[in-house]
């Protein structure tokens, strides 16, 4: 059986304040496509749908339209919620689209409930697990305490309880959105850490054919039967060097598997470009970041006049701008109060506002906010003053 394996699409979230909204749309357009042109006969989606509980308008309107497109090729496809979706609300109408072949599997009452499909060698059972808080959940699965990795590893017991009343030879697939030991993390993934624990172990998947894992924004194998797809669009700077892909991944009629990377279509390239102002606007060789979506440490002695306005003449997608000095060696860092001494009250106060929200200029309307609170400030210490004592 051919399965289509993707995760972390997070609908609805944006890069650095740019809207990724017409990359996302070209992603699912490139997702139908494959599913035609590669003959898949199940996609499987591992959580995180959206990118908040309450996804916007448009958001929830792409995720419609790629339900509707699925649909009409008669591709059966599970979806589970992620850590980022509610749970509750991605499941509404799960019955009735049930009936379309678009499996929404968010209850954790029905872990061991598996989609059941088959092709010309046999069953193949589907088992959907969405993310399983702990606090929330622990009941469902009798423990009285205990973090992630308790709560799946009951979950997955009740999937292998199941599997073993199948018919022999009957190959199970998984779906589970978790960090599992020895993934590797990205600045953009919502930390799950619950109970204390921060992963599962791989072990708890054994007696499984496959799992189809989400959570983690990098592509990886664990295990020959242990992947994680990957977000399809990069969400952070720390993703820079990540070949985002999907799995299309062959369940032979042993269980064994095959599988392949997929590209996802790149809306724009990502770099990360550290120097001095003066060195960066000059070096020839960052000709190629000319298009990029672009974070940039600077390492000037001195914070550099506009330094936003200057890179943007040579990068104009520059999102992200961090200062990191560079200090000759034995020379001793000044302090705050001597680094701000003799400086204006506004440009002391735009500086906090800058190390507070890196990578976001000052606007003239925020600028003229401050003006008015110290003018504020000012007058009424000056009223103050002014009173008899």
């Amino acid at each position: 059986m051919r399965l289509l394996h993707t995760s972390d699409w997070h609908l609805g979230r944006s890069f650095h304040r740019e809207s990724l909204h017409d990359a996302q749309r070209a992603f699912l357009d490139h997702l139908v496509a494959v599913v035609e042109e590669q003959r898949v006969e199940a996609v499987l989606v591992a959580g995180d749908v959206y990118d908040r509980a309450l996804p916007g308008l448009e958001a929830v309107a792409l995720f419609d339209e790629v339900l509707h497109r699925l649909a009409a090729l008669g591709v059966p496809t599970v979806f589970i919620s992620g850590n980022h979706d509610s749970a509750r609300r991605l499941g509404v109408g799960a019955g009735l689209i049930d009936r379309a072949g678009i499996h929404l599997r968010t209850d954790p009452g029905g872990c061991a409930v598996p989609v059941m499909l088959a092709d010309e060698h046999g069953p193949v059972a589907v088992y959907g697990l969405p993310y399983l808080e702990p606090a929330l959940t622990r009941e469902r699965f009798g423990l009285d305490k205990g973090g992630h990795d308790r709560v799946l590893g009951a979950a997955m017991e009740q999937v292998r309880e199941d599997l073993a009343s199948r018919p022999p030879g009957t190959r199970a697939v998984v779906l589970a959105h978790a960090f599992v030991t020895g993934g590797e993390e990205s600045d953009s993934e919502r930390d799950i850490t619950v109970g204390g624990v921060a992963s599962v172990p791989a072990a708890v998947f054994d007696g499984v054919h496959y799992a189809a894992l989400g959570h983690l924004h990098g592509c990886q194998t664990l295990a020959p039967h242990l992947r994680y797809s990957g977000s399809p669009l990069a969400y952070s700077f720390s993703e820079v060097h990540q070949r985002k892909t999907m799995w299309l991944v062959d369940l032979a009629a042993d269980g064994s598997v095959s599988a392949e990377r997929l590209d996802c279509p790149v809306p724009r390239p990502l770099a990360r470009l550290r120097g001095r102002l003066a060195e960066l606007l000059a070096a020839p060789e960052l000709a190629a970041h000319e298009d990029s979506w672009v974070q940039v440490t600077l390492t000037d002695a001195a914070r550099p006049a506009n330094p936003m306005d200057e890179l943007r003449r040579r990068f104009p997608h520059t999102l992200q701008l961090l200062f990191e000095p560079e200090h000759a060696p034995g020379e001793e860092h000044p302090s705050y109060a001597a680094r701000v001494s003799g400086r204006p009250d506004l440009e002391v106060a735009e500086g906090f506002v800058r190390h507070v929200r890196p990578g976001s200029e000052i606007d003239e309307l925020e600028r003229g906010w401050l003006r008015e609170a110290f003018e504020s400030v000012r007058q009424s210490t000056d009223r103050a003053q002014e009173l008899p004592r």
